[in-house]
């Protein structure tokens, strides 16, 4: 993210405080749809990118993680995120301006698993390759992680929110 720092301006890698409320509310949302979606207690890690709770803004793949070397995991983001392109306004309801990568898993999410790491890295190096600034966070049932930065939220009762 980019953080000013006495009028320079300082990219910084991964998700630092304060988070923006656009931001906050689409990570909330990622929780939540995963929460909703997957009632299986032992079920596979799920890639997405785009923008949580915009269908036809996000893609999703199922990976067999271990099966794949960093150029493959790579290579798969970022035909995701190019897939996903960048977000339209009118399909934006959040107004944040980046697509998302996120990973869906089960385990405790303070623990940090070795797929956290290798999806981080094959996410930083396609956002390279594409000249875009992608936050990724892994997301289970408790709440999502930068696994970069560590900046947690995680939620004892998650509910959706009434409109």
């Amino acid at each position: 993210m980019v953080r000013s720092n006495g009028g320079a301006t300082v990219a910084r890698p991964g998700l630092l405080e304060p988070l923006a409320p656009a931001l906050h509310v689409l990570l909330r949302r990622a929780v939540l749809d995963h929460i909703t979606t997957e009632h299986r207690r032992a079920h596979p890690a799920v890639l997405h990118a785009g923008l949580p709770g915009v269908p036809d803004r996000s893609v999703a793949f199922t990976l067999d993680g271990s099966r794949l070397d960093h150029a493959l995991r790579t290579d798969a983001v970022e035909a995701m995120l190019r897939s996903v392109g960048p977000p339209a306004t009118s399909a934006n309801p959040s107004g944040w301006g980046l697509p998302l990568v996120w990973l869906t898993r089960r385990g405790a999410l303070e623990a940090l698993q070795d797929s956290d790491v290798a999806w981080l890295s094959a996410t930083r190096t396609a956002a390279a390759e594409l000249g875009r600034e992608v936050p990724m966070v892994v997301v289970t049932r408790q709440g999502w992680r930068d696994p970069l930065t560590g900046t947690t939220r995680t939620w004892r009762r998650l509910r959706p929110t009434r409109s």
